[in-house]
Order: structure tokens, then C-alpha cells, then sequence
């Protein structure tokens, strides 16, 4: 018998001994709270966890170190004892004017990194003036239909030295355009800049619904943004490969790891069908995960995810460059748990969210603001969001030391079962022929409604308990002074785009934008044609809809 198998045996015969002679006898006289205790994904929890739940002798292959192969414990050897995660606050609403009041704000008061927030009009390629886009301007985040806007969002704001997230989607390529012509604007070369953009389009098929093209049309303009950044603007993420909309949408935490990795093996898939070298590429791909309540289990959620693409990227794609097997995440604390009555208990949720996200070793963070289930967020409860975030870093002590729930039988254990389950996702995904053809199934999109329903009916029975919804009510008054947009916000933003519009060469911009089109019904790397009608300062309206005339648009099947 060897060393652990000793060990085992001992625990096992002491595991026994104890639940018979200690923890059945204490139950039987005080039965437990729940009689099934479950995580926030409804995996059954056991009371109590030993060496027999964890497989000591796979340590060095399963565990490991951080900054090794596969990267369980965090992708930096020295993580949070080097440097800090990026504190993000993603924030736009109203004219480019006022959303750059807010950022000057935020990064005066110790906010690292920009997170910008689009309103819908721009997320799905439609001009302020648009019919499309009437009552939707600047409402859930900033309207930007042209160069001019980015000049005015930025203004002040140093882009060689400030990374910036952009949630953008279908027209990812468009905003990245307008920032490279800011940062040329300011002196700033391509090289030079730093940041990310969402760019993930198959989590808008699954969850969200942010899309404007099909999904090869779509799958395309992605590949040619990775060709164009690995040569042209090689310090810029060019995907976030996002789970955090899929968790807003009710799926467990397995489920987002697997559907969120399954996207991610899509688009290097598409990717090296282009012709691009997956090590050339793989270096600038990030992800983005949903910070749940569940603390422990999103602790475990992040580590079963490194370790798990780090696997896919080595084995499935060959590649060579440990950078290429890294996942790299920005996190952001969970909106769909957020509740209207009582927001300051949202301060608290929140708190335990960052909590799970820095444990679970995360590269930027947002967080959350209390009262955004009733509006936008107003700027005192983004102070208290960020004021959240320097807390955890600078007082809490979690940040001292490297992956600090690591051997913690309960979260191996956790990590184990996480990975386990999204990989057979995966498996069922490929057995498919892939994710585009599961989420044209409708497969992916009925997993998650499955889970949500069964939260929910949970929720309404009881069994889950929300506090301050379905326990622990109080009586409340009207909520008061929250930040509304109103409809003088499109009014002002329409006003400015007719000011642009006349005073650029307009000849020049139907020069550009039928340019565009011939690309579109080629061949070419579309980048390179979109930088120039937006230097050309078109909006975003009609690039997009020079690419919708090529293009076509997507229509989602409907999943019963």
C-alpha cells in the first residue's frame, strides 16, 4: 500500500467512525436547516469534505503552480502580489460628452482601467436618427454614431496610458476603428494601445440578442479583426469570449464554462481555417465570466476553466506558447442577482461576488452598482461599486497570497466537478458538429432555459431563499433620486450627427463606403476599408448598413 493510499484508508475508517458516532447522533437530535443543501447550480453539497473527495496524487498535473501548465492556479506566477487586478467600472450613458465627465471622474478617484458602455442603437449598427432607434438613444449606455462622438468621449483621457474595455459586439469592428483614429488623433500609435473588445457574437445568438449579421458573415469580420490586431495593433485583446451573459440568462456554472468554451473553440477554429497560426493569435484572446453568490463554487467555476482551456488549446489545437494556453478573464459581479427592493443588501451580494472573483484569481473586475435593478447607477453608488473593489485589495488580506482556497477539499473537489460537466458539454456540442449548428438547434439555448426555470420555481417555493423577495420583506417608499435619460439626450445627440454630416466631405464617405461594399462581396480583410470610412467620419449606421446590404440580416429561431 502506498504512502496515500495509507492515508485514504485511515480517513476513510475516521471519515466512518465519525458520521456514525458523532454527526448522525447530533442530526438526529437537531435535524439540519435544509434537507438538501445544494450550490447555486444544484449540485448536491455533502457536510463535510476530506482528502477522499480530491485526487492527491494528480496534484502536480491537475493543481499545480501559478503561471504554469494548466494554470489552475492563476495564469501570473506572482498574481495579485505583483500587481493588482484592473478595477473597470462600465460606464456610458447619454452624449459622449457626459460619459466622459463620468470617466474623468472615475479614473480620478482610483479606477485603472475604462469600461465603456453603448447604447442600443449602437450596439445593433443604427445612426442616432434613425426610426430604429428612436427612444434608445444614450438610454443604457452612450451614443456614438461617428468619429466625432470618440474624439469628445476621450477627450482628456491619455490612451497610451488607460486600457479600455469596450462592450461591443456585432460592430466591434467599427468602435475599434473610431479608437484607433483617437489614439492616431492624439499621437498615440496603433502599437501602443491597450484593451479589449467583446467581439463575441455567438453568445448574442445564445443570450443576449445584440446581432446584426449571420453567423458566417459575423465569424468572418471576427477572423479579420484577429489578422489585422496580430500584425497592426498587437497589444489589444481581440475577443472577450463571454459566459457572463449566459449566466445572466440562467444557466448554471457549468453550463457557462462549457458554452463559453465551446464558443471560444468556434472562433479559433474559424480562425485557423482563415490561415492565421493559432499561436499568433491565441495570446490575445480573453474571456469574460459572471461573478454569482455561490462563492466557493465561483471560485471553483474560474480555476475549472483555466485548467480546462488550458487543456483544449494544448491538446485539441497544438499550440505551442504557454501564453496561448492561458484564460485570461475580466469578471463582472451578477447582475440578474440584484434586486429592487432593498438595493443596499446589493451592496452585500456584491461584496461577495468581487469576493469570489479575486479568490478565483481574476484580471479586471467590475463591479456592480446597488441600485442598478431601478436605473442607471447614480455616481455615489459607483463610488461605493469601486470603493468595494480597493477594500478587497487593500484590506481584506485575500490579495496576500496566491489561489487561497487551493486545497480546500470542498473547492478541488468543486473544481473537479465544474470541469467534468462543461467538458461534457463540449462533448455534446461536438458531437453536433459544433456550437453555431447547437445554437441553430436551439440545443444551447434550452439547456439554460431548463436551469433558469428550475431556479425560479425554487425561488417561488422557497426552497431558495432570496432575501428581501421571498423572505426578510420590509414595507418600502417609492425609491427617489435615480438617474433617468431623457428623450433631450436624442434630441442633442441627432442635432450634433446633422452638424458632422454637414461639415464632412460627403463625396469622400460614398467613396469609402462603396469601397466597403466591394470588399464585402470579396474576400478581403474588411478592416482596413472600415478605418477609412470611419476616418472618413460615416456613422455607424452607414457602415453597418453597407454591410447589411452584402450581408443580409440574422433571424432567430425561435426555441419552445
Amino acid at each position: 500500500m502506498t504512502n496515500n493510499e495509507d492515508l485514504k484508508a485511515k480517513v476513510q475508517t475516521a471519515y466512518k467512525e465519525w458520521e456514525e458516532t458523532i454527526y448522525k447522533k447530533s442530526t438526529s437530535k437537531f435535524p439540519e436547516r435544509l434537507k438538501n443543501f445544494t450550490t447555486a447550480s444544484f449540485h448536491p453539497v455533502k457536510p463535510l469534505y476530506t482528502p477522499l473527495n480530491n485526487d492527491a496524487d494528480g496534484y502536480t498535473e491537475k493543481v499545480g503552480f501559478p503561471g504554469k501548465y494548466p494554470f489552475t492556479r492563476g495564469v501570473q506566477p506572482t498574481m495579485y502580489r505583483g500587481r493588482l487586478w484592473t478595477m473597470r467600472q462600465y460606464a456610458g450613458f447619454g452624449t459622449a460628452k457626459e460619459s466622459n465627465e463620468r470617466y474623468r471622474y472615475l479614473l480620478s478617484q482610483g479606477q485603472s482601467g475604462l469600461s465603456v458602455a453603448f447604447d442600443l442603437p449602437t450596439q445593433i449598427g443604427y445612426d442616432s436618427d434613425d426610426p430604429m432607434a428612436y427612444g434608445e438613444v444614450g438610454k443604457v449606455g452612450v451614443a456614438i454614431d461617428t468619429l466625432a462622438d470618440m474624439e469628445i468621449l476621450f477627450d482628456k483621457i491619455p490612451l497610451d496610458k488607460v486600457s479600455t474595455s469596450m462592450t461591443i459586439n456585432a460592430p466591434a469592428s467599427v468602435l475599434l476603428a473610431m479608437y484607433i483614429a483617437v489614439a492616431e488623433k492624439q499621437g498615440v500609435s496603433r502599437d501602443k494601445i491597450s484593451g479589449t473588445i467583446q467581439n463575441d457574437i455567438l453568445k448574442e445568438y445564445i443570450a443576449r440578442g445584440t446581432y446584426i449579421f449571420p453567423p458566417k458573415p459575423s465569424m468572418r469580420l471576427i477572423t479579420n479583426i484577429f489578422e489585422f490586431c496580430s500584425k497592426e495593433v498587437p497589444k489589444w485583446n481581440t475577443i472577450s469570449i463571454s459566459g457572463y451573459h449566459i449566466r445572466e440568462a440562467g444557466s448554471t456554472a457549468g453550463q457557462e464554462v462549457g458554452f463559453t468554451l465551446a464558443d471560444g473553440i468556434a472562433y479559433v477554429e474559424a480562425a485557423i481555417k482563415a490561415g492565421l497560426d493559432v499561436d499568433e493569435f491565441a495570446g490575445r484572446l480573453s474571456f469574460f465570466f459572471n461573478a454569482h453568490n455561490d462563492l466557493l463554487e465561483e471560485v471553483a467555476k474560474y480555476r475549472a476553466a483555466r485548467r480546462l482551456w488550458a487543456k483544449i488549446m494544448k491538446e485539441r489545437f497544438g499550440a505551442k506558447k504557454e501564453k496561448s494556453m492561458m484564460l485570461r478573464f475580466h469578471t463582472q459581479t451578477a447582475g440578474s442577482t440584484l434586486t429592487a427592493q432593498q438595493v443596499n443588501n446589493n451592496i452585500v451580494r456584491v461584496t461577495v461576488q468581487t469576493l469570489a472573483a479575486v479568490m478565483g484569481g481574476t484580471q479586471s473586475l467590475h463591479t456592480n452598482s446597488r441600485d442598478e435593478a431601478l436605473a442607471l447607477p447614480t455616481q455615489e453608488s459607483v463610488m461605493i461599486a469601486l470603493r468595494t473593489q480597493q477594500i478587497v485589495a487593500h484590506e481584506s488580506g485575500v490579495a496576500n497570497t496566491i489561489d487561497p482556497l487551493a486545497g480546500s477539499y470542498y473547492v478541488e473537489a468543486l473544481t473537479d466537478q465544474i470541469e467534468k460537466e462543461a467538458e461534457a458539454y463540449i462533448n455534446k456540442i461536438d458531437s453536433m458538429g459544433g456550437v453555431i449548428e447547437a445554437i441553430e438547434g436551439g440545443y444551447v439555448q434550452s439547456e439554460i432555459q431548463r436551469a433558469s426555470y428550475q431556479f425560479t420555481k425554487e425561488m417561488e417555493s422557497g426552497e431558495r431563499i432570496v432575501v428581501g423577495v421571498n423572505k426578510f420583506q420590509v414595507h418600502e417608499e417609492e425609491p427617489t433620486g435615480l438617474l433617468k435619460i431623457d428623450m433631450s439626450a436624442q434630441e442633442e445627440q441627432v442635432k450634433f450627427l446633422n452638424k458632422v454630416r454637414s461639415e464632412r466631405n460627403n463625396e469622400l464617405v460614398q467613396e469609402k463606403l462603396k469601397a466597403l461594399k466591394a470588399a464585402s462581396q470579396g474576400d478581403e480583410n474588411l478592416m482596413p476599408y472600415i478605418l477609412e470610412a470611419v476616418k472618413a467620419y460615416a456613422g455607424i449606421g452607414e457602415i453597418c448598413n453597407t454591410m447589411r446590404a452584402v450581408f443580409g440580416e440574422y433571424k432567430e429561431n425561435v426555441v419552445v
